[in-house]
């Protein structure tokens, strides 16, 4: 069984703060502490040095080396020190045992620090310039403090180390669901308008398989101009069905072939009319939004006419908007009648696509028209594909 989508991300996220890291930053990481120590190391050998009034021959190697036997055992304690500050760390539940914890084992490795450098200060200092060789004596004297000091301080560094690195995985698991947040709301959007396509398609076909079926007896002919050109329809529904935006240019041809059908139906008593803007036949608009307008503008209002019936489409650009305009002059609606209007699936569908797509960006609104009739018009950003991949490219 698929597992939920808030587990999946659990599981991601866990997954993104206890990920290891790659070998390039671990060697990277040894770097940075062979460097540090080093750069300890000379420190303190130039120091002993600088301090040393009377050096006899060979006082000057042997300074260095027991300041680099001394900073380089703690170079090869150190990946373990920060191994225990992220396997122990303070900042989680039941904090006071594993401060106990930490606290011994800095008395610990401290203690082993100072025994082995005894040695190593033996091994390298000739008499008459070593103390008496007695480990117990120097613990028992504290000389350990110092590398106390200093275990606390790298435990500090390996602390911080893990809060650096735990931080920067959250923060690259929040880029990450923040992303794959975005994508979930496009697909949910898509599935959406997918569903909503879904809707209208039929609605359409069945409406308009209504329109043939009047004239089966009545004009036969034209019942087989209607089907030529409702397989014209289909094949454009069917090939443009993974579209959400078209151009209006080709919106406007599937209409044409929505009208012809109505033409043939009407019998030469119903005029259309066109008025668009040649520069906004490339803005782009949702596919199949002006089918539902015009549909109902003949069945409210062309077919409820005694006289010829009359549409007239319209487009054109308003400053950074697209505005289309679909007009009829039926005699259904007066006065303030476009506020009574029902929409049905066509246009409730239509007015969801436009919300879905572009907010509160757009309108979809009907007013009665001066003489009778309804306006119809949609408002949206004006955009086209050129300006998409605009953008696409400055988000690259």
């Amino acid at each position: 069984m698929e597992q939920p989508l808030s587990q999946k991300l659990e599981i991601q996220t866990d997954a993104a703060l206890s990920e290891k890291p790659s070998p390039r930053r671990r060697w990277i990481a040894l770097g940075f502490i062979v460097a540090f120590w080093t750069f300890m190391a000379v420190l303190r050998g130039a120091s002993g040095i600088l301090d040393g009034e009377d050096l006899q021959q060979g006082q000057a190697l042997r300074e260095m080396l027991k300041a680099f036997s001394y900073y380089y055992f703690w170079a090869l304690l150190t990946p373990g020190i920060f191994w225990l500050s992220s396997r122990y760390s303070i900042e989680r539940a039941n904090w006071s045992p594993r401060v106990l914890f930490h606290a011994a084992m800095a008395l610990l490795v401290a203690m082993g620090v100072q025994i082995y450098y005894s040695v190593a200060y033996h091994a390298i200092e000739p008499p008459p310039h070593r103390w008496p060789f007695d480990p117990l004596a120097d613990l028992l004297q504290l000389w350990f403090f110092n590398d106390l000091v200093v275990y606390i301080a790298v435990l500090a560094a390996g602390f911080a180390r893990d809060y650096f690195v735990q931080s920067q995985a959250r923060r690259e698991e929040t880029v990450q669901l923040q992303a794959q947040a975005a994508l979930l709301r496009a697909q949910l959007a898509e599935a959406r308008l997918q569903a909503l396509r879904m809707q209208i398609n039929p609605h359409f076909l069945f409406n308009t398989l209504h329109a043939v079926s009047t004239l089966v007896e009545r004009n036969p002919q034209g019942v087989r101009r209607m089907i030529a050109k409702l397989s014209v329809l289909l094949r454009h529904t069917l090939e443009s069905s993974s579209e959400q935006e078209v151009t209006l240019e080709k919106e406007l041809e599937f209409l044409d072939n929505y009208l012809d059908i109505q033409q043939i139906r009407f019998q030469g008593h119903l005029e259309v009319h066109r008025e668009v803007q040649p520069e906004v036949l490339s803005a782009l608009l949702p596919n199949l939004i002006l089918q539902p307008l015009v549909e109902n503008a003949i069945q409210h209002g062309v077919s409820k006419t005694d006289g010829r019936g009359r549409l007239d489409v319209r487009a054109w650009r308003e400053d950074e908007r697209l505005c289309v305009q679909v007009r009829d002059n039926g005699s259904s609606f007066s006065g303030d009648g476009a506020t009574s209007l029902t929409e049905g699936i066509g246009l409730s569908n239509t007015r969801a696509r436009l919300q879905q797509m572009y907010g509160d960006a757009q309108s979809l609104t009907f007013q009665v028209a001066d003489g009778g009739g309804l306006i119809a018009q949609i408002t949206l950003p004006y955009h086209t594909a050129a300006d998409l991949r605009a953008v696409v490219a400055e988000g690259v």
